[in-house]
């Protein structure tokens, strides 16, 4: 089976740099979401990932992954707001 991605266009976005906040924490959000999903089917922390033991080392709090792990999340989340903004949509900040 071949496999062509095709993710939405962003290279002519440019996020608006009140939005650089928003990327960090929705980088936050999604690693909490990925350990979420984890939990109910016994995932736990350990030095090496091991699926048959269900041990994977970023089962950890967002501020302890390595460098590494936090920039692959910062990625998904720009890449995942640049689309939403490629698609027309806008994302405006919080009534005060």
């Amino acid at each position: 089976m071949s496999y062509s991605p095709t993710p939405i266009d962003t290279s002519v976005i440019t996020l608006p740099l009140e939005l650089h906040a928003l990327t960090k924490r929705y980088a936050e959000n999604a690693c909490d979401l990925w350990a979420a999903q984890r939990l109910p089917h016994g995932w736990f922390f350990g030095p090496q990932r091991a699926d048959a033991k269900k041990f994977h080392p970023c089962r950890v709090p967002y501020g302890e992954l390595p460098e590494k792990e936090k920039e692959f999340d910062r990625i998904a989340a720009l890449g995942a707001l640049k689309a939403i903004l490629a698609l027309g949509y806008r994302i405006l900040p919080p009534q005060s």
